[in-house]
């Protein structure tokens, strides 16, 4: 297994371009990563990495293997597979990332059932709002909130999530209850938005009596994390536009408080994506149906 680990190894390097960001990646020291790297030259005969104190570039020899590499991986990948088809005892761990709301919500209060029912599978779950590269991440498989860029990779759809906007009581008090979508514009409504690097224009899309319209809402404050967003709307900041199981438990004890009812925003998909071969892993499909599952009864019981 040594040689398979220096290409896996080798593999999370290249494509994170970083041989610290590949050791943490593969929760291995950096003198590990480094010395498997070594390793795997010495084997080959060559150098795959051009190094110097601050940068690292892959060699034409390194590029060469990398695509070879990535062919020795999706191979054991698919035998184990197999294998795994054959006894009926999926087995291995899987990288799975959500949103901070979903992941906190919905996934991550599940994973302990799944894991009782499929006790050698075992998950590495990641969260976070900002926008994940599946590939440079190593993601198995990424469930997510509206509608995916990359059109290489496979999509399950779990739910169109009702949204809602909502603002702390206080808020209300002070700057008004907006009476209509326009409101929000014309009355200078403090709106929060969840946003990260590289976004384009923030805009809220709702569904008005001359259709869907979307506003170019501002406010003071912005943010890539959605629990930061909740606390500064619990905070009476402003308005913010949720899902509504992501402030089910604020509306109920009124803590929060939904305006626009009758105009309410789109709904938002919610989805997971994972890669063709990814889908051939048993373990893959049995994360994905689990959770599908789980996530639409919980919605069913919200409703």
């Amino acid at each position: 297994m040594a040689y398979l680990d220096n290409i896996k190894t080798f593999v999370r390097v290249y494509e994170l371009g970083s041989m610290s960001a590949a050791a943490r990646d593969q929760r291995i020291s950096a003198a590990v990563a480094s010395a498997r790297i070594l390793q795997l030259e010495e084997h080959l005969n060559v150098r795959l990495f051009q190094r110097t104190t601050r940068t690292l570039h892959a060699t034409e020899q390194g590029t060469l293997f990398y695509a070879g590499a990535c062919r020795i991986i999706a191979a054991v990948d698919e035998a184990e597979a197999e294998i795994s088809n054959v006894t009926k005892t999926p087995r291995g761990s899987l990288l799975v990332a959500a949103p901070l709301g979903v992941g906190r919500r919905l996934i991550a209060p599940a994973i302990p059932a799944f894991k009782d029912a499929y006790p050698l599978i075992n998950i590495r779950l990641r969260l976070s709002d900002r926008k994940l590269d599946m590939t440079a991440e190593g993601l198995d498989l990424a469930f997510f909130l509206g509608v995916p860029e990359d059109s290489n990779l496979r999509i399950r759809k779990i739910a169109d999530c009702k949204r809602v906007i909502c603002a702390a009581p206080e808020y209300l008090a002070r700057k008004g209850v907006p009476k209509t979508a326009a409101s929000l514009i014309s009355d200078m409504h403090d709106c929060l938005s969840l946003r990260f690097p590289g976004a384009p224009e923030f805009q809220w899309p709702l569904q008005t009596p001359e259709g869907v319209k979307r506003f170019a809402v501002k406010g003071p404050f912005e943010t890539d994390d959605g629990d930061v967003l909740t606390n500064w709307a619990l905070e009476g900041y402003g308005l913010i536009l949720k899902p509504e199981f992501d402030v089910a438990e604020h509306l109920a004890s009124g803590a929060l408080v939904q305006v626009l009812a009758n105009e309410p925003p789109i709904p938002i998909q919610m989805a997971c994506l994972y890669t063709h071969r990814r889908w051939q892993d048993p373990k893959t499909r049995l994360l994905i149906d689990f959770m599908v599952r789980h996530i639409q009864s919980e919605m069913a019981g919200a409703a």
